[in-house]
């Protein structure tokens, strides 16, 4: 009896997917679940949540990527894996669009920077700006340099003038990694309607300052 052959599956390396519109919201559920695992919003704002994604995806040059958990082993009915390993699931994803006027974000956004510095200060951040509205790392694989992965991919290859954000008004590994990237306090102590916490906005110059990744050790997100 001819002996079995076996082939040792070696696990495959996240992946980073890019993502359109339709694909982001194929993937909406996964993309649902990475928010929750992070964020943790009470499980009733959820489907608030979901629907507020699925608007953002038709805004005008709507660009999404995804992380997903490095797998291995072989396909069910696949014993010496000759086929490619099944993917991870998805445990990171960011996505942005054009920012402009009508959108409730920088509709706000605008008003503050007015308020802050005058027209023509609001016009150099919002003129041509590419809005990064979502950016979320599950907790499991925070620190591995994800966020920061994400972000650059994400941004890389628009066309804008500007990019700005929003995050919570604190000195967080996520503020710090802005920061890093370039990133810079427009209005602090803001708050957005129906939200408890303040917020920072921030813009940077595109493209994104593409820093060398930290030494071993040091904070990540």
């Amino acid at each position: 009896m001819a002996a079995l052959a076996y082939a040792t599956r070696v696990p495959s390396a996240p992946q980073l997917l890019d993502l359109g519109k339709a694909r982001f919201l194929a993937e909406l559920d996964a993309v649902v679940a990475v928010y929750a695992a992070a964020m943790r919003p009470p499980p009733l704002q959820l489907p608030g949540r979901r629907s507020i994604m699925e608007r953002h995806s038709s805004h005008p040059s709507f660009h999404a990527v995804a992380v997903t958990a490095g797998t291995g082993g072989a396909h069910r009915g696949d014993p010496q894996g000759l086929r490619p390993p099944a993917r991870g699931p998805i445990v990171a994803f960011a996505y942005g669009f054009h920012g402009q006027n009508g959108q409730w974000w920088h509709d706000l956004v605008r008003d503050a920077l007015l308020a802050a510095g005058g027209p023509d200060y609001a016009q150099a951040w919002l003129g041509d700006a590419f809005e990064v509205a979502e950016v979320h790392v599950h907790p499991d694989h925070q620190g591995r340099g994800i966020g920061r992965a994400i972000v650059l991919a994400l941004a890389r290859p628009r066309l804008e003038r500007t990019a700005v954000l929003s995050t919570q008004d604190a000195d967080s590994p996520a503020r710090r990694l802005y920061r890093r990237l370039g990133f810079s306090d427009l209005v602090t102590r803001f708050s957005f309607p129906g939200t408890d916490p303040p917020y920072a906005v921030m813009g940077a110059a595109l493209p994104l300052r593409e820093e060398p990744l930290l030494a071993p050790g040091s904070p990540r997100r």
